[in-house]
């Protein structure tokens, strides 16, 4: 039984973090795309970074390389998502000395296993948006969202 199914999603609570890996999932079809997007239809209270817009140009740009994307669909992809956060569709939250120092309090908390630098930032990026759940499908960062108390995506 899928999690919307189940009420997973009504119960999921907001604002929701989208790490790169679930951006991913609304924009290309992949597995656990069709769950996610079902999860998030019609939510308003969905926060991202320009650090996760990056993120995923480059997955796209080694997809682009490995001829899996066009690079027209790539670059459609990357002005959709700028376009979503410039006109208020997602939440933005920004990269800042703060989020920095906090990141760097999660890279010393979470050793063994560590967190990558960029992960770190995601985490401290959704602290600093206030958000109440993460939504990653890179299960070292879920683990340690839920170490922290976030609702995760999947759980």
């Amino acid at each position: 039984m899928r999690e919307q199914e189940a009420g997973y999603g009504a119960a999921l609570p907001g604002p929701i973090y989208c790490h790169t890996s679930a951006l991913l999932k609304l924009y290309f079809r992949e597995p656990g795309s069709d769950e996610f997007n079902r999860l998030v239809e019609g939510r308003a209270d969905l926060v991202l970074s320009d650090l996760g817009v990056t993120e995923l140009v480059s997955a796209l740009a080694r997809r682009v390389d490995q001829r899996t994307v066009a690079r027209d669909v790539a670059r459609r992809a990357q002005q959709t998502i700028i376009r979503s956060l410039d006109d208020g569709t997602y939440h933005r939250v920004e990269l800042t000395r703060e989020v920095h120092r906090r990141a760097e309090d999660f890279l010393l908390r979470f050793a063994p296993p560590p967190l990558r630098a960029a992960d770190a930032l995601h985490l401290a990026l959704a602290t600093y948006a206030r958000a109440a759940a993460i939504a990653s499908f890179d299960r070292r960062l879920g683990t340690a969202a839920r170490a922290v108390g976030f609702a995760t995506y999947p759980p």
